[in-house]
């Protein structure tokens, strides 16, 4: 096979080495791999630079620490509504999965949700017979659980459930168990993004929901996350010095795994005949539309002054 150099004038998505490594080992055409790179550029534009991922005016104004009291209450509510209704999707996922490596990789994401910390096979778990209960327990803290690795092995701890981390947030706003996470706590913008999430994220055929995993995974890596952990972090140190973010401070960490598996997933579908790019782009644009009505909503709400 003749020697070539592949090359790519992506910003984010390039071809990765396992791409190169099926062209090197000739299980992939400099045709296909071509074809590839320019679907990547394709999805590049059109998903990836939506206005919600380059331009959430409310994460935004979020950075900057200003938000009261009231309007945090407000946030933390509608996230955890969000937050615990992913839960009902990316069931529905993993139901759905086409393949048994997808099940399993839907598997990874519910699990860890559900309190499955991950396992990183490369360290070792040591002996725990010398662990306290109390440090048994603490191993659901998300300031100490690790963000790499698999729930195949790990522990699974009720106080690892991301809900209760939220919950450990919400407290410290004086919100209880039975103040957040339900429908009857969303507004209508939040069901609207949590309802589309269950359709498209969970939809039952493949191609929808590989697209809208991809950029509910990919909208997750960019950037928001941080912007919610800058705003928090200025409160945490100026207001509320005892608000526990580790919730927030986790999640920007892992977010960037989820994407590059997504990324890994896509490569797998792609070179197969029945790959439909018409609905992958489908269900990517029409979930970045309800993530946009979720963000718009509360930025809505905190310019009417919501109480």
């Amino acid at each position: 096979m003749t020697t070539q150099t592949l090359t790519t004038n992506l910003r984010n998505l390039n071809i990765s080495t396992r791409i190169e490594e099926r062209w090197r080992r000739g299980e992939l055409t400099p045709k296909q791999v071509d074809e590839f790179r320019h679907f990547l550029n394709e999805v590049e534009i059109e998903l990836l630079h939506h206005r919600i991922i380059t331009d959430n005016r409310y994460t935004q104004w979020f950075s900057q620490g200003q938000a009261t009291d009231d309007q945090l209450r407000h946030f933390i509510r509608q996230f955890s509504v969000f937050s615990n209704q992913f839960l009902v999707a990316a069931l529905l996922k993993t139901i759905n999965a086409p393949t048994l490596q997808q099940s399993r990789s839907s598997r990874e994401i519910l699990l860890n949700e559900l309190g499955v910390i991950y396992h990183n096979p490369k360290q070792s778990i040591g002996d725990r017979s010398t662990l306290t209960n109390e440090e048994k327990d603490r191993e659901g803290d998300p300031e100490l659980v690790g963000t790499e690795g698999t729930v195949d092995g790990g522990i699974c701890r009720f106080r690892a459930a991301h809900f209760e981390w939220l919950l450990r947030v919400a407290e410290g706003l004086r919100l209880g168990f039975a103040d957040i996470g339900k429908r009857k706590h969303g507004t209508l913008t939040t069901l609207h993004f949590c309802d589309e999430l269950i359709r498209l994220y969970g939809s039952d055929d493949p191609q929808i929901a590989q697209g809208a995993s991809f950029a509910v995974e990919n909208w997750a890596a960019a950037g928001f996350w941080q912007e919610l952990e800058d705003g928090l972090s200025y409160i945490k140190q100026t207001r509320h010095p005892h608000l526990r973010l580790a919730f927030f401070t986790w999640h920007n960490r892992v977010e960037a795994q989820h994407a590059g598996h997504t990324l890994e997933e896509l490569e797998a579908v792609y070179f197969n005949p029945d790959f439909n790019r018409a609905k992958f782009f489908q269900g990517g644009r029409e979930i970045l539309k309800a993530i946009a009505v979720f963000w718009d909503g509360l930025n809505r709400d905190r310019l009417n002054s919501y109480q």
